[in-house]
């Protein structure tokens, strides 16, 4: 932090004539008097009563000052005593009370323009010639400059101290809201309050997938907590259905499939995020459609209740679909086709061939074959039942067999309704 003379910023100081330092020493005191009237006069924060700490801390200050500034005259090629490191401290200690550094910049500021003053007054006296005049000035300027350098490092520092240690605080209260189980009501208290999160009434848990390789990254509101850099990246939304809010987590996530589950009580966070995290998986699979903007659980709820469990709905499958398995595969999905769009238009073949751009008669043809396949089941409505839900289930995992590879996960093996 302080020049060691071999920079170009300590050319000022080889300039002021060494022999200076012995006519300033015997005016420090009054010089430090003028410096401290000045500044309490000019600067609100630094008016305080003369017994005041602040008031002791602010004299201590000046005089290290003018003690240095005088020294550096005297030999610009040695290594006096630094301030800088004072000064470096002086700045974390203002971040640490959660203060700005306007006011001891505006201290330094006044006790140059005093210290000028005060030097451009005795300049005759002293016999200063104007050419070191001009080099005190500058050396003035250089000297400033460098102990609000100090400052600003100083409090750089420990703001990114605080703000790490928060941060911390803040992954460690979101690994406790999605705990299994869920901490106790007072401990995610308590560690909100380390954290400077006021607890609100509802949450809802996102999980992050993959980042578009041209998107920016995302930045969140200071109320959300976040953790992009655990191994299943994770956020925890404060009062997700509040006004606006649909709208700034969209912006925020723009660019990353994030699914958000659904709205639920503080400490049933951990249940919004499995939800999400499920949802994500199926998504990521192509068996949930993924829009551009943000996926929301609750919109997929009969999804995640038909994929609750594969092996029991494939078993389903084999099951209900049995009448189609000695058919070429090319039949089996034509015939499927139809049979969904059936059931879901009430089981009227006009709208089945709108839904499926064919001719009615083309839909008649394949009703008859059904009809042939299945028999009275088409006329029980708990065995319609079963063949909706296996045929949905049939049209999603179609969407995931034709995903290209590079969208598939490496969450395992992936299971299909094909037979």
């Amino acid at each position: 932090m302080a020049g060691d003379g071999s920079t170009g910023s300590d050319r000022p100081w080889t300039q002021v004539p060494r022999e200076l330092a012995d006519r300033m020493r015997p005016h420090l005191d009054a010089v430090a008097d003028d410096m401290i009237a000045e500044i309490q006069a000019r600067v609100r924060e630094y008016d305080r009563p003369p017994d005041a700490p602040y008031s002791s801390a602010l004299r201590t200050a000046v005089e290290r000052v003018l003690h240095y500034f005088v020294e550096r005259v005297a030999d610009p090629d040695g290594e006096p005593e630094s301030v800088t490191a004072f000064f470096h401290a002086i700045g974390r200690g203002e971040a640490g009370e959660g203060r700005s550094l306007d006011a001891m910049q505006a201290a330094l500021r006044v006790g140059g323009m005093v210290a000028w003053r005060r030097i451009a007054a005795d300049a005759v006296r002293l016999n200063v010639p104007p050419a070191a005049l001009g080099a005190i000035g500058a050396a003035l300027l250089a000297y400033q400059d460098e102990l609000a350098a100090a400052a600003a490092a100083g409090h750089a520092q420990a703001r990114a101290a605080v703000a790490g240690e928060m941060q911390r605080r803040r992954r460690r209260l979101l690994d406790m809201l999605l705990a299994e189980p869920p901490a106790s009501p007072e401990s995610i208290a308590d560690q909100a309050a380390a954290a400077h999160w006021p607890v609100p009434r509802t949450v809802a848990a996102v999980a992050l997938g993959r980042h578009h390789a041209d998107a920016r990254q995302p930045a969140f509101p200071p109320d959300v907590l976040a953790d992009l850099n655990r191994p299943a990246p994770s956020l925890i939304i404060p009062d997700p259905d509040g006004p606006g809010r649909a709208k700034l987590i969209d912006r925020a996530l723009a660019g990353c499939i994030a699914v958000v589950g659904p709205t639920v009580p503080v400490a049933e966070a951990g249940r919004s995020m499995e939800w999400a995290r499920r949802t994500l998986a199926l998504a990521e699979r192509g068996v949930i459609d993924e829009p551009d903007g943000v996926i929301r659980s609750v919109e997929h709820m009969s999804t995640l209740i038909l994929f609750q469990d594969e092996e029991l709905l494939a078993a389903l499958s084999r099951l209900r679909l049995a009448p189609l398995s000695h058919l070429r595969s090319s039949q089996q999905d034509r015939l499927a086709e139809t049979l969904l769009a059936w059931l879901q238009s009430g089981r009227n073949a006009n709208e089945v061939a709108m839904r499926l751009h064919v001719h009615p008669q083309t839909v008649r043809y394949r009703l008859r074959q059904l009809e042939d396949l299945f028999g009275d089941q088409l006329l029980d409505p708990d065995l319609r039942f079963d063949l909706e839900i296996v045929l949905r289930a049939r049209h999603m995992t179609d969407r995931e067999r034709i995903m290209p590879p590079a969208r598939r996960t490496a969450s395992g093996e992936v299971v299909t309704l094909r037979r």
